[in-house]
């Protein structure tokens, strides 16, 4: 069999299962008693190992089913969860996720070696069960898995009243009724495919009237390694033991004929079903939760997985069709008086509706929850905490907060090298947090957001806080701005000197992070997707670090603008008013031309002299100025006219043609026409 083809599902429904084990991992290093936590490792462990079998991947399979069998004893009772357990855990799945970036890379395992964990599980596993606990599996196993050691027809079964009358109809038709318990072997991969066979064969030679578990369970292989079921058949018993041996991977097929007269059963049945009342009963505390459980796999499985390549075509798409409908608006314009236009233009406003709404569908399917890139953590935090010795809690919200799958992609390492800052230098270690008065555990806060057409995510500690004074010592250190300039520059102007290459006020490096070194890398990589990023400070109370997004990449609103005779696009998300400003009203102040706006003195650029338009202006009497804004910082950009609100479609302007960062890209207007979209961030 050829599984090739199902790489690509296997390593993405694997990842899945890997941050889930995660998760669960964590939860129960907290809550050591939570069952169902436990219930769904076992699980995820499970469904892991029989992918990884079903591939042909055997170091993952390995792996995976000595997990399992330290979860079936945790979930038996017979062992407790420990801390060294949960660290010989959380290095499995470190062991795991290795494996699968290496099937990911080369289709195959490499030369990852489990040996040395596989050893500390059977460590770990032996250390909790010890002699006692051994002991207490015996008695375990005699009291309620006897079936499992034991081998034997299981006689509990649960019998429904039409089930009692099709075993008396048989029986007055001279039928033959025969349970039968059929275990499969102990490392048995594909289970539910082997039940499938078992039930298929019997079918051509009987009818089966009950099935313990239930059929849809064996589907679903919600089932030990053994299942029970009652057939009517003409057939002999060594013929129907002849048919289900014939299955592979069938351990032994236990045979019993039911000659019970219906009144016998139902008494049986009523026996068993107070039984399991008895543990309905035991078991509703849990309920609600396994509901809550249930009810989200059940919006799982309405979800499917698409090549992002596809959306990009189709995304590309819809941006030609925003472009056919800007070019037919140009033509509706051109068209004269002669009583067409009415109708054309109704067609234009139908066009307009019908490509605004695939806009909005095609960008519903491109969002992606920030949860798959922040649900990794907790894990980092957790381990990084035990590396420095510090005690410190992750408190998220937001995690269904959607982005642009794109901006996704590239947000992870900047959010990532965010919190490691927090930790190694925002967060204080446990003596001095105790000398200054606070707590001695640390709270690092990752917050998102959406604020208008920004998604805003907010990295805060409550830690020793950037010191600035530091700051002005290392930028006059290094000649970057002279002790007059520094003193007339706010705190927040000043801690942006840390986003500068290289600059970093640590006074020794880690392993784990640097403040500075490579904060300039996380700045380009959020400008480059259109985002940008401020810092604020508290000495003594810790540093919040704000990252504004775009909630998409491909289609924006904007401002055309002209300057001289060319055109330029200004995204409407970051203009805040449009003035008209008298040419006598600007000042200058420090050689910077300003304007007094309503009290406040905000900076004015002349995009004339930015983008070098030539032009003649001698006798303006006054500019039209677009106030934009990027987080708390305002400027003013003057303009020749205006062309109004459009939807436009973002190009970029490729690898060949090198631009200043002003420019973020191109878009076509409607009479076939290149305007540039203005980079307000760096403008700012």
């Amino acid at each position: 069999m050829d599984v090739s083809q199902y790489l690509e599902m296997f390593i993405e429904e694997t990842k899945e299962h890997l941050q889930s084990l995660n998760n669960q991992i964590l939860i129960l290093e907290k809550e050591s008693d939570n069952q169902e936590t436990v219930t769904e490792i076992f699980r995820a462990a499970h469904s892991l190992k029989g992918m990884a079998g079903t591939m042909g991947f055997s170091k993952m399979q390995k792996v995976t089913h000595d997990l399992e069998n330290v979860f079936s004893e945790i979930r038996s009772g017979n062992m407790e969860v420990s801390s060294k357990l949960v660290d010989v855990m959380f290095k499995g799945i470190d062991l795991l996720e290795a494996l699968l970036d290496s099937i990911q890379n080369t289709s195959n395992e490499g030369d990852v070696d489990p040996t040395e964990l596989i050893e500390e599980l059977d460590v770990v596993l032996k250390e909790g069960l010890g002699i006692e606990a051994e002991e207490k599996t015996t008695e375990a196993t005699k009291e309620e898995a006897e079936p499992n050691d034991k081998k034997e027809y299981v006689t509990s079964l649960i019998y429904e009243e039409h089930e009692l009358n099709a075993i008396d109809e048989a029986h007055g038709r001279g039928l033959s009724v025969f349970g039968m318990t059929v275990y499969l072997s102990p490392d048995c991969i594909l289970k539910s495919a082997r039940a499938y066979l078992v039930l298929r064969n019997l079918d051509e030679v009987g009818d089966i009237i009950k099935a313990s578990p239930s059929t849809e369970d064996l589907e679903n292989e919600r089932f030990d390694t053994y299942f029970t079921l009652v057939v009517v058949t003409k057939e002999s018993e060594e013929k129907l033991k002849e048919v289900v041996s014939s299955v592979s991977e069938i351990d032994e097929v236990f045979i019993k004929q039911i000659e019970k007269t219906g009144v016998e059963l139902k008494q049986q049945s009523i026996e068993s079903k107070a039984i399991k009342n008895k543990e309905i009963k035991e078991q509703m505390k849990t309920e609600d939760e396994k509901s809550k459980v249930k009810n989200s796999k059940a919006n799982i499985s309405r979800t499917v997985r698409v090549d992002i390549e596809k959306l990009d075509n189709l995304m590309n798409l819809v941006s030609e069709l925003i472009i056919a409908k800007n070019s037919l608006i140009s033509i509706g314009n051109a068209i004269g008086k002669n009583g067409q236009k009415d109708g054309f233009n109704e067609q234009i406003e139908y066009l307009e509706r019908i490509t605004t709404n695939l806009h909005e569908s095609v960008m519903k399917v491109r969002m992606v929850p920030i949860e798959s890139v922040v649900n990794r953590f907790p894990r980092m935090i957790r381990d990084l905490s035990k590396k420095l010795n510090k005690s410190i809690e992750l408190y998220m919200s937001g995690e269904d907060t959607e982005l642009d799958r794109t901006v996704i992609d590239e947000i992870g390492d900047p959010l990532m090298h965010l919190l490691r800052n927090a930790v190694d230098h925002g967060i204080e270690d446990k003596a001095s947090r105790i000398a200054s008065g606070k707590q001695e555990e640390g709270t690092v806060i990752l917050k998102a957001y959406q604020d208008g057409n920004n998604v805003v995510i907010e990295v805060k500690d409550d830690g020793k806080g950037i010191n600035v004074d530091k700051i002005k010592q290392k930028v006059i250190e290094r000649e970057l701005a002279t002790q007059d300039q520094l003193e007339n520059l706010p705190d927040r102007e000043i801690i942006d000197y840390i986003f500068r290459p290289g600059f970093s006020t640590a006074e020794t490096v880690t392993d784990v992070s640097g403040r500075g070194v490579g904060l300039d890398v996380v700045k380009n990589k959020i400008s480059n997707i259109g985002g940008n990023i401020e810092a604020k400070s508290e000495v003594g109370k810790g540093s919040t670090f704000i990252i504004r997004l775009p909630l998409t990449l491909a289609i924006i609103q904007a401002l055309m603008v002209e300057v001289g005779t060319e055109k330029y696009a200004i995204p409407l998300g970051s203009i805040q008013t449009i003035e008209d400003v008298l040419v006598d009203d600007i000042k200058f102040v420090q050689g910077n031309r300003v304007i007094t706006l309503r009290g406040n003195v905000i900076p004015i650029v002349m995009l004339e002299e930015v983008l070098d338009v030539k032009k003649d202006d001698n006798n303006v009497q006054s500019y039209t100025v677009v106030i934009v804004s990027k987080g708390d910082k305002t400027i003013g950009l003057v303009v020749d006219s205006l062309i109004g609100q459009q939807e436009i479609v973002i190009k970029s302007l490729g690898k060949l043609i090198n631009v200043d960062n002003v420019i973020s890209g191109a878009t076509v207007l409607g009479d076939g026409e290149v305007a540039l979209i203005l980079d307000v961030n760096t403008l700012v």
